[in-house]
């Protein structure tokens, strides 16, 4: 018990938590400034099964019969028949080449095209559908909408959103208000979410680097709060959610059918990132961060640690704006957005048979469209 102890004051040492002169006492709870208690970040994990409910009604009850009325598939593709030994070689999950097919027809006594015809088969019953797609960008679409939407109505009377050396004028003596609680809880709670329903959604190409962007931004608002830096982080929330929401929506549209809206959402979308993720966020938070905030503020190592979080999110913005300014040019040679970077449609099978690929292998000659990022 006596090493636990010792281990415990040395994980909250007010040297490393708090700036010079600060102990936990001077932020113990009083009736003029409420500041920020660690232990409400237990909070967010309950929130975010509620979460997780929410969104599984929304997605089967408003979300799937929109995507029906628009027209959207919620096609259920054929199922492959058992077969021990190609269900062997499929879930060695690399290239099979001709040799190999025709060592398994041989094997099997099938003839080249029937085992070709299976693997194309087991291959797309591991493609959700469209409107599965659709559904998820529907939701993430809603909560960034509304996620923005309360942001700025919670910080629209707040000094800091119009000044922001108010996020350290008075710095940690700040009290907390309970819309930005609310506002800090639910958005703690959502990417705990992704979190979790990442490993049951549609798996997506940059599936890690989606996994690092969620406990990057869970790691930077649990910093902020437990050093009490609420303010500067409720403005990196609502930088954030901006261009998401116009992503999500340019997908939906995609998925329906819409190109030309996609086409003009998305352009849109791309403008609304660069300059939110590498105009304001970095020369406007960042900035204030490291170059503001010691005028106002004695630094200490959380505080460090806090900005290395901070430029962490901004290299992930970096890499994906690349990727976004690659498909932006390969949109226009193609003369319209196709496709996605992380999903398939429902059509895969028959465009697949149609060209004669099995198991993902792209044969020679074949274009590959533009396809939309997914970021979050």
């Amino acid at each position: 018990m006596e090493a636990v102890q010792i281990l415990t004051n040395t994980f909250w040492s007010e040297h490393v938590w708090l700036p010079p002169n600060t102990t936990w006492a001077d932020l113990a709870k009083n009736d003029v400034v409420r500041h920020t208690d660690y232990r409400d970040l237990i909070y967010p994990l309950p929130m975010a099964l509620v979460i997780l409910l929410v969104r599984y009604v929304f997605e089967r009850f408003w979300f799937a019969p929109i995507g029906l009325s628009l027209g959207i598939k919620n096609c259920r593709q054929k199922k492959a028949p058992p077969n021990a030994i190609l269900e062997k070689a499929y879930s060695a999950k690399g290239k099979i080449k001709h040799k190999q097919i025709k060592g398994l027809a041989k094997q099997l006594d099938w003839s080249e095209r029937q085992v070709e015809r299976w693997l194309r088969l087991r291959h797309s019953q591991d493609k959700p559908s469209t409107l599965t797609k659709f559904c998820e960008n529907s939701w993430r679409c809603f909560y960034y909408f509304s996620a923005f939407h309360y942001g700025v109505f919670c910080l629209w009377d707040k000094a800091w959103l119009w000044d922001i050396n108010e996020c350290w004028n008075g710095y940690p003596h700040q009290s907390l208000s309970d819309d930005v609680w609310w506002y800090y809880m639910i958005s703690l709670a959502f990417y705990w979410s992704l979190t979790v329903s990442q490993f049951t959604d549609v798996r997506r190409k940059d599936f890690w680097q989606m996994f690092v962007h969620h406990m990057a931004a869970i790691s930077l608002l649990s910093f902020s709060w437990i050093c009490n830096l609420t303010r500067i982080g409720t403005l990196v929330l609502l930088v954030h959610d901006v261009a998401d929401i116009l992503l999500e929506a340019a997908k939906m549209a995609k998925y329906s059918g819409y190109q030309r809206v996609c086409d003009i959402v998305f352009a849109v979308f791309t403008v609304t990132w660069i300059v939110t993720r590498l105009g304001v966020y970095p020369f406007w938070i960042i900035y204030s961060t490291t170059i503001e905030a010691p005028k106002f503020v004695a630094m200490f190592p959380a505080y460090y640690i806090f900005n290395s979080l901070l430029i962490l999110l901004l290299l992930l913005h970096v890499i994906w704006t690349y990727l976004i300014l690659k498909i932006v040019f390969n949109s226009l040679k193609a003369g319209q957005m196709e496709g996605d970077i992380r999903s398939s449609s429902c059509d895969d099978v028959s465009s697949e048979e149609k060209h004669g690929t099995s198991n993902g292998v792209q044969p020679k000659g074949r274009s590959v469209s533009p396809k939309i990022p997914v970021t979050e």
